[in-house]
């Protein structure tokens, strides 16, 4: 870490190392210790670091064409890709749909809202505008993005300046379910979206958006059984769209190209980000049905929304190569058996009395710490947790990602892991030693 640094950093009170090199899971920084990436760095990195070929790929574009402005080109590379990602989808994106190209997953979600909003102007339903989310849920740190996230914490600061358009119940069965068998309470948790839309903000609401398996707010929690049929179902009924946030959990992370895809539900949009290009060039995009384009197409032609930056070449040229390697290296196949070993490696950690639960699907995991485990009572926020662990897992060469307020906002502590897809198993019994260290070392009794 330098004496003096010129970067804003994300926390003033943090010395952050200086990452100079990244070798398949592992990150080195400058002076010279090595990290296993048990994080993804946020659920980012699925084909590992340090992949020779994807910046082979993005120089060549650099050097043929680093730049094109879409309100006057499209590019190949940006074509190709497009095409590449609709194949991956649901059938109702391969005859006629399309792909917005962003810089990243806060601009997909940004995307989206106006997509929406569009949408029913395009189809004569003025009166629709409300983007629906679920509490504790987190789409994005821009304005727009913000608005339909649920997240108590990220969004007080900026209170004032946002929309309010409604948010529901998340399906959360380790803090929600109670007494109500698995079925039922994910029932009740997508009919919170019915009451909701024939309540008084029902007729102007537009879109639900939601994350298949939420991420980083909740830690990887996945929905009970019915959960997301009922919400599509929902959706369909009452003439409003279904946005999959497809960010943290698509792209292979769950080992389905989308996590929806476990479901057999078909969206009107799935924004994805993050794994998209792997780490190796800032881009995101949202994948709109053809039931969408048509609207656009048969009404006014035009979307009023743009960025200077969007579908850049030389970013979607990455995006080309990573799925190349994803493809030739059956990676997405990788994921399930992967995942397994992992679960397997972590599941001694139950064992502790401070260890409520491991979740997820795929190499999109979630462990939560709890201060009484018969009662699921989280730790009280002052005590920090979460973020005691990851620097305890750090000290051990392992990084990990941590969040609080998973229960209510404020309260509840865990940590997500998002490894690699190359992950071995050698690598992922470090990561359990690693948290094994970490649990001694922040409850020493």
């Amino acid at each position: 870490m330098p004496s003096h640094s010129s970067l804003f950093p994300r926390n003033f009170r943090k010395n952050y190392p200086v990452a100079v090199r990244g070798e398949g899971c592992w990150i080195i920084t400058s002076d010279g210790r090595r990290f296993l990436d048990a994080a993804g760095q946020a659920a980012v990195i699925s084909i590992g670091h340090g992949v020779a070929e994807i910046g082979q790929a993005m120089a060549e574009q650099s050097s043929q064409l680093a730049f094109a402005h879409t309100s006057q080109f499209h590019s190949a590379s940006a074509e190709k890709l497009a095409s590449r990602l609709l194949n991956l989808a649901s059938p109702n994106f391969h005859n006629g749909g399309r792909v917005y190209f962003t810089s990243g997953g806060s601009e997909a979600a940004e995307t989206a809202i106006k997509l929406a909003r569009q949408y029913h102007l395009e189809t004569d339903q003025p009166q629709r505008y409300g983007v629906i989310s679920r509490r504790q849920s987190y789409h994005g740190s821009t304005l727009g993005a913000m608005s339909v996230s649920g997240n108590v914490a990220r969004r007080v600061a900026y209170q004032p300046l946002l929309p309010e358009w409604g948010h529901i119940e998340p399906c959360f069965p380790y803090h929600g379910a109670g007494n109500l068998a698995d079925k039922d309470y994910a029932l009740a948790c997508a009919n919170d979206l019915e009451k909701f839309l024939h309540g008084p903000s029902g007729k102007s609401s537009g879109a639900f958006i939601f994350e298949p398996v939420v991420g980083a707010t909740l830690g990887a929690a996945v929905p009970g059984q019915g959960y997301v049929a009922r919400i599509a179902e929902v959706c369909r009924a009452n003439s409003i769209l279904l946005i999959a946030d497809e960010i943290m959990s698509g792209m292979g992370r769950t080992g389905r190209a989308f996590a929806i895809q476990h479901w057999n539900v078909e969206p009107d949009m799935i924004l994805v980000g993050k794994g998209i290009a792997s780490g190796y060039a800032p881009l995101g995009a949202v994948l709109v049905s053809a039931r969408v384009v048509e609207a656009f197409e048969r009404g006014s032609g035009t979307f009023q929304h743009g960025f200077t930056y969007q579908a850049h070449p030389v970013a979607t040229a990455a995006g080309n190569a990573v799925l190349d390697y994803l493809e030739a290296h059956r990676l997405f196949a990788r994921v399930e058996s992967i995942a397994k070993t992992l679960r397997a490696d972590l599941a001694p950690l139950l064992n502790h009395p401070h260890v409520g639960d491991i979740r997820g699907l795929g190499l999109l995991l979630g462990v939560e710490f709890v201060k009484d485990k018969n009662s699921r009572e989280p730790f009280p926020p002052g005590e920090n947790i979460a973020e005691r662990i990851r620097e305890a897992a750090m000290e051990e060469g392992v990084l990990t990602y941590p969040t609080q307020g998973c229960v209510d906002g404020l309260r509840g502590d865990h940590i997500l892991l998002a490894p690699p897809f190359i992950l071995t198993e050698q690598e992922s019994a470090r990561i359990s030693s690693a948290l094994q260290n970490a649990l001694t070392k922040v409850f020493p009794h």
